[in-house]
């Protein structure tokens, strides 16, 4: 039960901020809050775009880049529990996974809701893991807020997708 309750937790406010539909919308329904922040439109597509970036550096093992864009306390969930943000780091660096690429096969929607935004995707993961390349088929969660104006990723889940 310790293992999920990050994941619970996120889970359980990304609904609450995403309503009752995850349909991809055209950014026009953007809170108060989003729209003095800037076009929630242009907002999704940061996020989209920083997302690509993100599995391109985590491919690279670019752990510069993944320092400044991970918040000091996110959390990581994978298939086999959480992790912090120093032990996602060293798992990339070491290359005890190592993430060779991400293909994106649906954006399930992205929701922005003042500084903070929730992107949901389907990807087909490529990756190795304890020396063996897997490839397997993932709903991938990511939770970002905006500190000093830049995107900070403060959770990242991974839920395997059975039988796709």
């Amino acid at each position: 039960m310790h293992r999920l309750t990050p994941f619970v937790l996120t889970m359980g406010f990304a609904m609450a901020i995403a309503g009752p539909s995850w349909a991809q919308d055209d950014g026009t329904k953007a809170s108060p809050a989003a729209k003095d922040a800037g076009s929630s439109k242009d907002m999704k597509q940061e996020i989209l775009d920083l997302s690509k970036q993100k599995w391109i550096w985590m491919a690279e093992r670019n752990i510069e880049a993944l320092e400044g864009l991970f918040y000091e306390e996110a959390f990581f969930t994978h298939m086999s529990g959480s992790m912090t943000r120093a032990q996602e780091l060293d798992t990339i660096k070491s290359g005890r996974i190592q993430y060779k690429k991400a293909d994106a096969e649906e954006v399930v929607g992205v929701r922005v809701v003042g500084t903070t935004a929730i992107h949901l995707g389907k990807v087909r993961l490529l990756a190795v893991v304890g020396g063996n390349e897997v490839t397997n088929p993932f709903t991938v969660t990511e939770v970002y807020f905006k500190l000093e104006g830049k995107w900070k990723l403060a959770q990242l889940t991974f839920s395997v997708r059975r039988g796709a």
